[in-house]
């Protein structure tokens, strides 16, 4: 039997593998990023061969232009650091806080806000951190992030969402997550399980910024989702030659609707440094979601929103009707 680890073994982790594959000319390949390159294969094979601005390959591929310095693009933009509560709890918002699960993520986005994040990669229990969610009864929902909580084994998972779903003043779980766009195969019937059995209502939130990420292996995976009563929701990174036109966003947007996804946010990239590349300016992001607004359903459009560090909720750029 293939399991999504064996899976998980086959992705991309040396440019030059990748380049080889790709048919790509290493010129333009940054070779020494201290953030490596992580890609699963079955993106890799969706890529077209020999080009430079295909949408999925932009997101990936550690190039020169991650060394050029940009004035306001810091290692810590969002202002995680400063809000953390343990080394894997952060509590910015009113009612709510992320438990950074682990490091580890099914691929490497060259835009990740938490790409310089000090990670606790020691201790593999997260004792402190319900411990503190228990003593907190303003929190009613968590997130699951990381890196990627679907890194995690069904049993670490197991062992730590029943602990949580036994805090009586949490109502709600939230999972962030980009496993299922790169291995879909990591929603086995052991974690849908797992989910079945949960008192708290989750919410299940993926990131997918281009309509090529979905194909039907991926939607099939989220339907086994859904299936369970459980809403499944899309975060979008508004990028720079990804996907800042309006026929790329629409028919992203669509997709995901038509297999009962909800384009929840569309995300102004965050400043971290080494993405400037990737940063479309915000008129620009209005005028898209203005005319998204008047070709599409209401449900479909996505909020325009940005993290600002120390602001108490993200900040609605533009709100969708």
């Amino acid at each position: 039997m293939v399991t999504w680890r064996k899976i998980q073994r086959q992705n991309f982790t040396c440019w030059k593998k990748l380049a080889e594959f790709l048919q790509l000319d290493p010129v333009h390949i940054l070779k020494d990023s201290k953030f490596p390159l992580n890609l699963p294969l079955r993106l890799a094979q969706k890529i077209q061969k020999n080009t430079w601005d295909d949408p999925i390959l932009l997101q990936f591929l550690p190039t020169n232009k991650e060394k050029e310095v940009v004035p306001g693009f810091t290692p810590d933009p969002v202002g995680d650091f400063a809000a953390r509560k343990s080394s894997k709890l952060i509590k910015k918002y009113q009612g709510r806080a992320l438990l950074v699960c682990t490091s580890s993520c099914a691929m490497n986005c060259r835009f990740c806000f938490r790409q310089n994040y000090d990670y606790e990669t020691e201790d593999k229990s997260f004792a402190e951190e319900v411990k503190l969610i228990q003593q907190d009864s303003t929190l009613t929902e968590i997130i699951l992030s990381g890196g990627d909580p679907l890194s995690l084994s069904n049993q670490t998972l197991a062992n730590l969402i029943q602990q949580l779903d036994a805090i009586p003043h949490l109502e709600r779980l939230r999972f962030h997550t980009r496993f299922p766009i790169g291995i879909p195969e990591r929603i086995d019937e052991e974690f849908l399980s797992l989910l079945e059995q949960m008192r708290m209502q989750v919410f299940f939130v993926i990131h997918s910024n281009h309509p090529s990420e979905l194909d039907s292996d991926v939607t099939a995976a989220l339907k086994k989702i859904q299936k369970l009563g459980i809403p499944v929701l899309s975060h979008i990174v508004l990028l720079r030659g990804v996907n800042d036109t309006v026929a790329t966003l629409k028919t992203h947007c669509e997709k995901l609707a038509a297999n009962g996804i909800l384009p929840y946010c569309l995300n102004q990239l965050d400043r971290v440094q080494g993405a400037a590349h990737f940063e479309v300016p915000e008129t620009e992001g209005r005028a898209l979601l203005a005319q998204l607004t008047e070709l599409m359903s209401g449900y479909t459009v996505p909020k325009y929103v940005k993290e600002e560090a120390g602001k108490p909720s993200k900040t609605a750029i533009m709100q969708a009707p």
